[in-house]
């Protein structure tokens, strides 16, 4: 492929829980042609209530957020990531999508991120980050959920176990929510 068409913007539009929603992104973003397994594995398994304060967090272009706010237009949704790339899409793809129950934030985790408690926070963890990182972010999710806030993440399947392990002891609970050969789709509660 010549590099003048890999250097344009990618566009794409994707079938999310029953709504037509429009993407752009960028090469160097993950999964930029499509939504990848894992997420549309996490988006089909999200609940997500009216009224709810969610996070997307490593939003990326931010297919899992603009999905919440779509579903739920009483919710609202913050989105961060800690590359402005991607935040700058996720804010583009806010506008695509015409919705108004979004903010989209250059933050590394929860580190720029204003003092809110969450309903939800959904994840597509990565799997290459080291076992530290996502220590980090679990606790760190578990200061940022209300009483009865959940957790969701989906992960690579070899992490499972790793994932089960951390969620019993940051959060006493674990439920994995769906499994398929890939990928793993789990949740914990704020208790």
């Amino acid at each position: 492929m010549a590099v003048d068409v890999l250097s344009r913007e990618v566009g794409f539009r994707a079938e999310l829980r029953g709504m037509s929603l429009t993407f752009s992104a960028t090469w160097g973003l993950f999964s930029p042609k499509a939504i990848d397994t894992g997420t549309r594995l996490l988006i089909e398994h999200l609940n997500v209530q009216e009224g709810d304060t969610c996070l997307d967090l490593g939003c990326g272009y931010g297919a899992i957020g603009i999905t919440l706010a779509k579903c739920v237009q009483t919710a609202t949704v913050y989105m961060v990531d800690k590359d402005f790339v991607a935040v700058d899409y996720a804010r583009k793809n806010v506008k695509q999508n015409r919705l108004q129950n979004c903010h989209v934030l250059l933050s590394n985790g929860f580190s720029h991120l204003p003092d809110i408690q969450f309903d939800l926070i959904a994840s597509n963890l990565p799997s290459n980050v080291g076992k530290e990182l996502l220590q980090i972010f679990l606790d760190d999710a578990k200061q940022h959920l209300k009483p009865n806030g959940q957790l969701y993440v989906v992960t690579i399947s070899g992490l499972r176990a790793f994932i089960k392990r951390n969620f019993l002891s940051t959060f006493g609970n674990y439920r994995k929510v769906k499994q398929r050969n890939t990928h793993t789709v789990t949740m914990a509660t704020r208790l």
